[in-house]
């Protein structure tokens, strides 16, 4: 090999180094190199103290304590889910998830079990208005000890300050906030997974920042503007009438190979409808003149139409509703000479006018054109010809940078008994999971505030044949004092405000559907200490402590904090192994003398496909240590306690082990 192609070969061996290190990477990369302060900050090598930050000599978003956020991303989670058996619905069956407690931790929780699994990830965050948002970076701090740590509140709860602009910390606290979980979300995304994020004005500006830093600049999807056709009242400069979306791909080159960004076209179906009817009236007393008449009336009366969808006001001889389009050559230059061979006419058989610049399609596609019958001609040679467009071959449309939508959903919650203020929209939300996920696609939402997500995904579920996508939704417990209708039915905390509206919605949503299989249930768990007891490091060689130590292992020999319950340990043990919180649990009937629970993960899309046998007795029966057979995908659990020396080696010649 010459020296040129060896050089060759190294840069682009280099070039593929970098590109997998930006894919794992992207906040380390500022203008297209390594910035090699944020490197030292993700792998823990930076040489500044602990808390100080270096001032960056690189293009991209900075702020006092930044350094600190980035660290709380890596933190190792110290908590667990307990499941909240009666809480949710047809919890046996449902694939959903609910999740009371700090999204901080609990995505932490998450990672090991749902890291590239998330189809889509849609939040709200607290918008940075100058009021108060509450999200500890420590979960196991109740938030109204929070408040009073931070200086927010005195001994006696009251709130003391607001967040203000004239504070300096203004974005500073709500980006600290934001960071660690945009980093965390990025990971449980899968490599065609995308995350969208509602936003208002005080923070647009640092959130796409903050965004591509996080997910890398060339992974931006695009933004959205959503007019809400209302200027707030209170403004003093530009009366602001709408709020962004920021849409971001964890990989957009494979995100692209999985999602055309499209979406169906609002009235198309409609539109088809409309025509059905009256093309069935056709007669000798009603012409397709007529039926063409009545129809473009229809069309023209509709004030919510676009005028892409009027535009498709025309019926054919056989029922099909088309919109004509030039033909014509798009582009300043003129087209190749193939691009001027003339069109003849049907009837005349003469040649039609062909476009200054040329026809928009080579000689083939236009024969095929031809032969399908979609080239509209003139009465005679004199017009110049159009493209047949079909409706029905084309129901979707790119999806637009501006999205109008003055309403809301507070009526229909009312209805619900549900008391929120600012609900996320439901079909505004169905709308872009539609867009951006599959049929089996996991969609997050970990602002979930009163689970619109959650409803418009059993919303999808009903009225789309193959649709089985999952939710997880999860929302720090906040107190609130909200109460509805005569009953004055009390919502202690939001989560108990979302909770009621899942259920509300399901069991509407069942009602007034034909398809009846549709997944309307959810699981509930809440954030809790973790069932292991933590293990302290001896400091020194002090021989009394270390000599305690090994003293309070024998006496508490199993490490599981006292009052543990076999539901709330199996589940931590799911967790750190890694399956889903949907995985089926049975118990194994063969065993008589231990009760042993086989855990089957439910992801299809699971690379591992491991089978977990768990038993938490204090002892392990010698009938169940000579029954128990492992395959290659199988693993046992059990207490280190359990088992002697001796019943571990047996064990282990049987397959995996692993104890606790």
């Amino acid at each position: 090999m010459s020296n040129r192609n060896s050089f060759i070969e190294s840069t682009k061996e280099t070039d593929e180094r970098l590109e997998a290190l930006k894919q794992l990477y992207p906040e380390i990369f500022s203008d297209g190199k390594i910035n090699l302060d944020a490197f030292k900050d993700v792998t823990g090598t930076s040489d500044l103290p602990e808390g100080q930050d270096r001032t960056p000599g690189y293009y991209g978003l900075y702020w006092p304590g930044k350094r600190a956020a980035k660290q709380l991303a890596r933190k190792e989670a110290e908590g667990t889910l307990e499941p909240v058996p009666g809480d949710g619905v047809n919890e046996d069956t449902t694939h959903n998830i609910y999740i009371e407690g700090d999204n901080l931790e609990v995505l932490r929780i998450l990672k090991q079990s749902y890291k590239g699994r998330v189809k889509m990830i849609y939040i709200d965050p607290p918008y940075n208005t100058g009021n108060d948002f509450i999200y500890p970076d420590d979960f196991k701090m109740p938030v109204e000890e929070y408040l009073k740590m931070t200086g927010q509140a005195d001994e006696g709860g009251k709130k003391l300050v607001t967040n203000l602009k004239s504070n300096g910390a203004f974005h500073t606290t709500w980006l600290n906030m934001m960071y660690p979980r945009l980093q965390l979300a990025r990971e449980l995304l899968s490599e065609d997974g995308a995350i969208l994020i509602n936003i208002d004005e005080n923070e647009v500006s640092n959130l796409y920042l903050l965004c591509s830093e996080v997910y890398g600049e060339e992974n931006d999807l695009g933004t959205i503007i959503w007019d809400k056709r209302n200027p707030k009242g209170d403004s003093q400069g530009i009366a602001c009438q709408h709020e962004t979306i920021l849409l971001f791909a964890k990989n957009k080159e494979t995100f692209l190979q999985t999602c055309d960004m499209t979406r169906p076209k609002k009235n198309a179906q409609a539109i088809l409808d409309k025509a059905e009817q009256l093309f069935k009236k056709i007669s000798k007393d009603y012409s397709l003149e007529q039926c063409n008449s009545d129809f473009n009336d229809w069309i023209k009366s509709k004030t919510d139409f676009s005028g892409g969808e009027k535009a498709y006001n025309k019926i054919d001889e056989e029922g099909n509703v088309y919109r004509p389009v030039s033909m014509a050559w798009p582009n300043k230059k003129k087209a190749p000479d193939e691009y001027f061979i003339p069109l003849i006419h049907p009837i005349t058989k003469k040649p039609c006018p062909i476009p200054e610049r040329g026809w928009r399609n080579p000689p083939k596609t236009m024969n095929e054109l031809l032969e399908k019958g979609l080239i509209l001609f003139g009465k005679d040679e004199t017009t110049q010809p159009n493209r047949k467009y079909l409706l029905k071959e084309n129901m979707n449309e790119n999806i637009p940078s501006l999205l109008y939508y003055g309403g809301s959903d507070t009526d229909m919650l009312s209805k619900f008994g549900i008391p929120f203020d600012t609900p996320k929209v439901v079909d505004i939300v169905k709308e872009h999971i539609l867009s951006f996920s599959k049929d089996d696609s996991i969609i997050m939402d970990f602002y979930s505030g009163s689970c619109t997500t959650a409803h418009a995904v059993m919303k999808i579920n009903k009225e789309n044949e193959n649709s089985k996508r999952k939710f997880i939704m999860v929302q720090l417990p906040v107190e609130t004092d909200l109460e509805v209708g005569q009953n004055t039915k009390k919502f202690p905390n939001i989560c108990e405000i979302g909770k009621e509206r899942i259920r509300v919605a399901g069991n509407y949503l069942k009602e007034d559907s034909a398809k009846k299989d549709f997944d309307i249930g959810f699981k509930v768990y809440r954030l809790q200490n973790s069932n292991f007891v933590k293990y302290t490091p001896v400091e020194g060689q002090n021989e009394d402590s270390q000599n305690k130590l090994f003293e309070e292992f024998e006496k508490n020999q199993i490490p599981l904090v006292q009052g543990w319950k076999a539901e709330n340990v199996l589940t931590e043990i799911i967790l750190k192994q890694g399956f889903a919180l949907d995985c089926t649990k049975e118990k194994v009937d063969s065993f008589k003398k231990n009760t042993i629970w086989k855990i089957t993960d439910s992801a299809d899309t699971v690379s591992k496909k491991i089978k977990l046998y768990v038993c938490l007795d204090n002892f392990i029966d010698e009938e169940t240590i000579k029954n128990l057979t492992l395959n290659d995908d199988e693993k046992f659990i059990c207490l280190d306690a359990a088992i002697d020396d001796s019943a571990y080696a047996r064990l282990a010649d049987k397959g995996r082990i692993e104890t606790i």
